[in-house]
C-alpha cells in the first residue's frame, strides 16, 4: 500500500507540476501577445510623418477700405442734379464711359437724396421726338428746363440715360443758366423772408444744390461767365448764402489734355484770380485707363461742396 500510494502521489505531483508549467507558459505567451497588440495599437494611433507644404499667397491686391457710410451723409442736405453732356463729341467710347461713370455714382446719390435726384442733358429734352419714354411714369415736370425730376433709383437713372443719343453742341453755360437762374431767385426769396421775419419759413426753405456735370470738357459757350455770375450772386446782399449753397462738380469723360487743363482752371484759377467763393471742383473718371477708386467716387459726389475733398489731388 505504502509503495503504491507513494508512486501514485509522486506521479500525480509530476503531472500537476507539468500542468502548472504549461499554464504558466501559456499565460506568458498571452501576455506577450497582448503587449505586442498594445504596441501595435499605439503605433497605429501615431500621426503620419510631417510633410512640408507651401502656404498659398494671395494673387490679388487688397483694395483700400470703402468710405464709411457716414462720409456720404452730407449728401442728405442737398438736392443732387446730374447734368449730362450729350453733345456730338460724346459719341462712341465717351458715351460708354459716361454710362459707366453714372452707374458708379447714381446708387450713392439716389440713396441720400430723400426726394430723388434730377437729371438734365445739354441737348436732349424730355418732350423731344428723340425721347423714348421710359416704362415708369414721370413724377413731375419743370417747365423751361425739360429734365427728369425726383428720380429715386439707380435703375431709373440708367433707363433715362439709355433713351438718349449724343448729338448737338456743348452748351454747358446755357444749361447751367437754365438750372441756376430760377434756383437763385428762390434763394433770394428765402433770404428776404429770413431778413423780414428773423427766421426761415419751411415753405420758402431752399436746400443747397450739388450739380454733377458729366462732360468731356469741350465747351462751345461761356460756362465760366455763368459760374462767376452765380458765385457773385451767392455772395451778394440779396442772397448772402451759406458757403455750400451751390456746388458744381465737373466729372471729365475722355482724356483730352486741353479739356482737362480747362476744367482744372475753372476749379483753381477762378477762386484766386477773380476773388470769389469756390463753387467748382473737377475730377476725371479715368486715370491711365483705370476708373476712379472709392476715394475718387467720394470726391466726385461731394468735392464741389466740401472744401477738404476739393483740395485733394487723387
Amino acid at each position: 500500500m505504502g509503495t503504491s500510494w507513494y508512486s501514485f502521489s509522486s506521479k500525480e505531483r509530476k503531472e500537476r507540476k507539468a500542468l502548472k508549467a504549461l499554464k504558466a507558459l501559456s499565460g506568458s505567451t498571452s501576455t506577450h501577445s497582448s503587449d505586442r497588440s498594445s504596441i501595435t495599437e499605439v503605433t497605429q494611433e501615431r500621426p503620419p510623418p510631417y510633410t512640408a507644404r507651401a502656404i498659398p499667397i494671395p494673387t490679388t491686391e487688397i483694395s483700400s477700405a470703402e468710405p464709411d457710410e457716414s462720409q456720404y451723409a452730407f449728401l442728405r442736405d442737398f438736392d443732387t442734379v446730374f447734368l449730362v453732356d450729350d453733345s456730338s463729341s460724346m459719341q462712341g467710347p465717351r458715351w460708354r464711359e459716361a454710362a459707366d461713370a453714372i452707374a458708379a455714382i447714381a446708387p450713392i446719390c439716389t440713396q441720400y437724396d430723400s426726394d430723388g435726384i434730377d437729371i438734365y442733358f445739354l441737348n436732349h429734352r424730355r418732350s423731344s421726338p428723340r425721347d423714348r419714354q421710359p416704362t415708369w411714369r414721370q413724377p413731375s415736370y419743370q417747365p423751361g428746363v425739360d429734365g427728369y425730376q425726383h428720380i429715386t433709383t439707380a435703375r431709373q437713372v440708367q433707363e433715362i440715360f439709355n433713351t438718349v443719343r449724343p448729338s448737338g453742341s456743348t452748351m454747358v453755360g446755357t444749361r447751367l443758366s437754365d438750372i441756376l437762374d430760377p434756383y437763385l431767385r428762390r434763394v433770394e426769396t428765402m433770404h428776404a423772408a429770413k431778413k423780414a421775419r428773423g427766421y426761415v419759413d419751411p415753405d420758402v426753405l431752399v436746400k443747397p444744390i450739388n450739380i454733377i456735370t458729366i462732360t468731356d470738357g469741350e465747351f462751345t459757350d461761356d460756362a465760366e461767365g455763368v459760374i462767376i455770375k452765380t458765385a457773385r450772386k451767392l455772395d451778394g446782399p440779396t442772397c448772402d448764402a451759406i458757403p455750400w449753397q451751390v456746388g458744381i462738380q465737373f466729372f471729365q469723360i475722355g482724356n483730352d489734355a486741353r479739356a482737362r487743363d480747362f476744367l482744372q482752371q475753372l476749379d483753381d484759377d477762378l477762386r484766386t484770380g477773380v476773388q470769389m467763393r469756390d463753387i467748382v471742383d473737377t475730377i476725371p473718371w479715368m486715370r491711365d485707363g483705370v476708373p476712379l477708386n472709392s476715394d475718387g467716387i467720394l470726391k466726385t459726389v461731394l468735392g464741389a461742396v466740401n472744401k477738404r475733398l476739393d483740395r485733394q489731388r487723387l
